[in-house]
């Protein structure tokens, strides 16, 4: 990117009234550079079977173009019309829960010959109209793309064609998941059951690995189509996103992030979290960092919040916040869904930047500020480059093993697990890029990497992470880890499978908590932030030195928490769910342990520190104040100028942080 991309998703097909021209001239005044259009309106698009009217496609290109404005166009895919529903009712998904109905977006089975013809059809033609705008920057493939649960016949049928091309052999088929249990055992491709009505984890677990793969192939398969239309400097996106519980939570479940990336030029996201006293950074952190890992590189926010949820409604100062957060963790763009409130349908009630009246507000005026600071300091902050040293790795297959096996409350899942460790670093300023197990390669480019409940993992992962501690790498594993195979078969020697060695501990014996506290270690932690929730695993170390043990008049013999010495580095195991609290303290030891208690780690939560390289080769640093009240924080970095206010910043001076406040600093 050579700019920073600032904009709004804009639907001409909304508008109550004729706003075109109005909408243009505020978005300027705004220092909107960007909009999104077409991906929601293939109803509009393509009113009947093969009739195509793209006005106001057309309509928006045009006034964008006089506007000045850029444009990345969608494909329309992700919601199909009445008239193709009708007229082909086999394109709406069946699911685990049963046929599906017409209604709601995203219900199709994205594997349906009859809906990929007509997607095809309507994307080609739409790629034609817009050939001749040169505003058009990127397209976006589809919105949110998962596999929407499809598990009809045919979906069936080629889960059984690639079991078939995977195991070779209903034998080895048999083997590999356990069917012998409760008389599964299969005796030819033809009597493989349906997988919805089954009992049988791996079997689950398989098809929901297919069912990610069907969603790379789709992925793939429209970004064929678009590069066909593709001219220089144009570029091809996908807005992916996350678990989602009111707001973007955790690693997606029905979409492998790694392997779909490969679709598209540039990795986008849509990010929306909480506000007002709950707003913190966190899941714009933790989104940005996803999306930065996917191809190593930076991201477009394609949709965030301005208003959101009318919950959501931002505080003064935090919509800047936000938009400077994202460009934080190297997003090169930040864009609103949507321009303007819904006057009806659905989502009447998830605001736009303007509200329903139309007219600027609070929102819109604060903007303003952030769309001239942007314009006025892009070559300062786009491009922002980071070379973290700490990573978290994440799996799918994990995420998948230990929903099919869930730990006893029934209420943690694996991104609970995921966002404890990822929130713990954000609250300690430690920086991290995400991996995933095709990263396994890449694991020694980190001094440090932190892996929570890796259920699910093929030997070759195991593998290569207690090589990682042997060549000098800093570990620490939650419990699950290396607990069983990539098809979940749970490994028959004592258990972490493959990491005995490295974790100096084993285990053949695992319990609910209760009133389990951890003691006999000299951390700063008092009182309830003791406590263990969720699952304990009662350990035996053989090498390992006991950091923790369970306070209980039985548990207490067996380790909590260890450490170990192993080749050239470290290894550390938390046999337990222990409070955020708890394992900050622990994260501070091991981080200084691997040499990277630093500089940023003397300011903590709720200010937050984040650095990059800009284009000029100069370091850029942000201090966020993500709290009611004002703060003050000392820079400990290098001379440099804050580049919203334009004053001078020595090393050692005090920042004054306003409520929601920051500072962009550049040094040198």
């Amino acid at each position: 990117m050579d700019r920073l991309l600032y904009g709004v998703a804009y639907y001409d097909e909304y508008m109550p009234e004729e706003r075109l021209r109005k909408d243009m001239e505020m978005m300027r005044e705004a220092g909107i550079n960007v909009i999104r259009i077409a991906e929601s309106t293939w109803a509009t698009e393509e009113p009947e079977d093969g009739v195509f009217d793209f006005t106001h496609v057309r309509r928006a290109l045009e006034a964008a173009q006089e506007a000045g404005i850029s444009v990345i166009v969608g494909t329309p895919t992700y919601a199909v019309p009445p008239w193709l529903a009708a007229a082909h009712p086999e394109i709406i998904a069946v699911t685990e829960r049963g046929a599906g109905k017409y209604g709601a977006r995203q219900n199709m089975d994205i594997t349906s010959p009859v809906y990929l013809y007509h997607a095809e059809r309507v994307i080609r033609k739409l790629m034609e109209c817009v050939q001749e705008y040169g505003n058009v920057i990127g397209f976006q493939l589809d919105n949110e793309t998962k596999h929407y649960h499809t598990a009809g016949p045919n979906v069936q049928k080629r889960f059984v064609r690639y079991l078939r091309e995977k195991f070779g052999t209903v034998e080895e088929l048999n083997r590999e998941f356990g069917f012998n249990y409760w008389s599964n055992r299969v005796d030819s491709w033809e009597n493989v059951p349906d997988v919805t009505g089954s009992i049988n984890g791996s079997f689950r677990a398989e098809f929901e690995k297919f069912r990610r793969e069907l969603v790379t192939e789709y992925l793939a398969w429209q970004s064929e189509l678009v590069r066909e239309y593709l001219k220089e400097g144009q570029f091809i996106t996908h807005n992916f996103d996350y678990e989602w519980r009111g707001y973007s939570y955790g690693i997606q479940p029905d979409v492998d992030h790694k392997a779909a990336a490969e679709a598209v030029t540039i990795a986008g996201c849509d990010i929306y979290h909480p506000t007002q006293d709950l707003l913190t950074g966190a899941e714009i952190s933790f989104g940005g960092d996803v999306s930065r890992s996917l191809k190593q590189d930076n991201y477009l926010v394609i949709e965030t919040e301005a208003q959101g949820h009318v919950n959501w409604t931002p505080f003064d100062g935090q919509l800047r916040m936000q938009a400077f957060s994202h460009v934080a963790s190297g997003a090169n763009a930040v864009m609103y869904w949507h321009w303007h409130s819904i006057h009806n349908a659905c989502e009447t009630y998830w605001k736009g930047l303007l509200s329903h009246d139309l007219q600027p507000n609070a929102p819109y005026r604060e903007a303003c500020t952030i769309g001239a600071d942007f314009d006025r300091l892009s070559e300062h902050l786009v491009n922002l480059k980071k070379k973290n040293r700490v990573a978290m790795l994440v799996s799918n297959e994990a995420l998948t093993g230990l929903e099919l096996f869930r730990l006893p409350d029934g209420k943690t899942k694996y991104n609970d697990v995921v966002r404890l460790i990822y929130d713990a670093l954000y609250e300690l300023n430690v920086e991290c890029d995400i991996l995933f197990p095709q990263d396994e390669e890449r694991l020694g480019e980190y001094d440090f990497i932190a892996v929570p409940a890796l259920y699910s993992a093929p030997d070759s992962l195991l593998q290569s992470l207690a090589g990682y501690v042997k060549n000098g790498g800093h570990l620490l594993a939650t419990f699950k880890t290396g607990f069983s195979n990539e098809y979940l078969t749970v490994a028959h020697e004592r258990q972490p499978h493959l990491l005995t060695e490295c974790f100096g501990v084993s285990y053949d014996e695992f319990t609910e908590p209760r009133n389990v506290a951890l003691v006999g270690d000299e951390l700063p932690v008092a009182g309830a932030d003791r406590q263990v929730s969720t699952w304990m695993e009662l350990l035996t170390p053989t090498t390992a030195n006991v950091f923790a043990r369970y306070g209980h008049p039985f548990w207490g013999r067996y380790a909590a928490v260890t450490e170990n010495a192993y080749g050239k580095g470290s290894a550390a195991y938390v046999g337990c769910m222990p409070t955020k609290a708890y394992l900050k303290a622990f994260l501070r030891r091991r981080l200084a342990r691997a040499g990277l208690w630093g500089t940023e780690q003397k300011a903590e939560f709720p200010v937050i520190v984040k650095s990059g390289v800009n284009g000029l080769g100069k370091t850029v640093r942000f201090y966020f104040n993500y709290s009611m009240e004002p703060r003050k924080q000392e820079y400990f970095h290098g001379h440099g100028v804050e580049l919203i206010s334009g004053d001078l910043i020595a090393h050692g001076s005090e920042l004054e942080l306003e409520p929601w406040g920051f500072k962009v600093i550049e040094e040198g």
